[in-house]
């Protein structure tokens, strides 16, 4: 690879069950997940351990279903902060090697090292260096993929966990790669992977050999990008340390303590929902013209559904308006809800917004300065300081726990 950029993908193996484990070192030879709270109806495993992992418990699955699985499983709840914390100090190792590392969620960075060759040696030397740095000093273990693109970086560090470097280079990147499954290239969710599959394209070297113009006919421009993908072309930049990202969207979603039967109950959550996200909107500067929703039933089927605003707005009255529309219409009567997301797409800075002749422009400023005190009392004294009198109706949908989201990259699938 001496005439190709080197690229570093570190993975944290089993990072928040590693994290647990610091502080608590009895949990590291025993069958241990981390999991949501299960009275909340959070009850999936998050990570686990290796000794969980033995047993067959996957990430994702029902707390019940692992249980069943290793009947002596350890559960723990998650513990976020300090995720954030060593996510953090790994960082900030990274930071010594090259001021090119680029997040892919807590656990995973890219890092373009190819400028720091001549003092710290080859990029799997410098991957070595790393992971017995992290080990040594943070007690956790990585997993690094080192190649001449991100998308081989990231597979490499896949295919040997957990402590491992796994090297993919031009020459060698037919016989690593071409036989793998074709889920395992970056942004083949299971959609897209069924898909292909109907196609007869099974492996990533299936995809690789396809004419690119039969993949875009069949999956858009996301095709394209896959082909390239696939044949080691993808010539994406790791971003700066320092380099702000822009966000897509904006979303927040939760799952009922239990199910939602009446539109009524359906209304107080996506209220809650509603001022949350237009709160997160207002905290960027942001408007958004799009809203939607995502719906789940006890049967744990999803779908969702979109609408475009008449104008942009990081309004909570206009985005729960918009999301009680989109849920009239799309849900069939008398089904039950299990969990109900909203979001807010299409976003654009609240100073590019053009006004509209046809609106009461005045109007919504004034509403915004209104909604805007509304978030300063409630980042100063907790959200439940001030409250709509509608949530009094049902303090246990009130006091729902709300997860967060902002998409800055965004997903092919769905």
């Amino acid at each position: 690879m001496s005439g190709d950029r080197v690229i570093l993908h570190s993975d944290l193996n089993n990072f928040y069950a590693s994290v647990e484990c610091l502080s608590r070192p009895e949990l590291a030879d025993v069958p241990m997940a981390v999991c949501g709270d299960e009275q909340l109806r959070h009850g999936v495993v998050l990570a686990k351990n290796m000794a969980a992992k033995h047993c067959g418990v996957t990430t994702g699955e029902a707390v019940w279903q692992a249980r069943r699985k290793c009947p002596g499983l350890v559960t723990v709840p998650p513990h976020h902060g300090e995720y954030q914390r060593y996510s953090h100090l790994v960082r900030s190792i990274y930071a010594q090697y090259t001021d090119k590392v680029e997040s892919f969620g807590l656990d995973e960075c890219w890092l373009d090292v190819t400028a720091s060759r001549r003092l710290y040696g080859s990029g799997p030397e410098i991957a070595d260096r790393l992971r017995r740095e992290i080990r040594d000093t943070l007690g956790l273990t990585v997993s690094v993929g080192v190649s001449f693109n991100k998308v081989f970086a990231k597979l490499g560090s896949d295919m040997q966990k957990p402590d491992a470097t796994t090297v993919i280079t031009r020459q060698n990147f037919r016989d690593k790669v071409w036989p793998l499954p074709a889920n395992e290239l970056l942004f083949v969710g299971r959609a897209t992977y069924a898909r292909l599959q109907r196609l007869g394209i099974c492996t990533i070297g299936d995809l690789a050999r396809t004419r690119a113009e039969i993949l875009e006919r069949a999956l858009g421009k996301a095709g394209r990008m896959l082909w390239v993908y696939a044949n080691g072309l993808d010539d994406t930049p790791v971003a700066d340390i320092n380099a702000g990202r822009e966000i897509k969207s904006i979303s927040n979603s939760t799952t009922c303590p239990r199910d939602l039967v009446s539109e009524d109950e359906v209304a107080i959550t996506m209220r809650l929902l509603a001022e949350s996200v237009a709160g997160r909107l207002r905290a960027h500067g942001l408007h958004c013209c799009t809203v939607q929703i995502g719906v789940r039933d006890p049967s744990l089927h999803w779908y969702q559904r979109q609408m475009r605003l008449d104008c942009p707005s990081a309004l909570s009255g206009e985005l729960f308006a918009a999301a009680m529309q989109l849920f009239r219409r799309h849900h069939p009567p008398g089904q039950p809800v299990r969990s109900i997301s909203l979001g807010a797409c299409c976003l654009v800075h609240s100073w590019t917004e053009q006004v509209s002749l046809f609106q009461d422009n005045a109007g919504k400023e004034r509403q915004e300065k209104r909604e805007q005190v509304v978030d300063d009392i409630r980042r100063r004294f907790g959200h439940n300081a001030i409250r709509r009198g509608v949530m009094l109706q049902d303090e246990s949908l009130a006091g729902v726990r709300l997860h967060g989201d902002s998409d800055i990259e965004g997903d092919i699938d769905d």
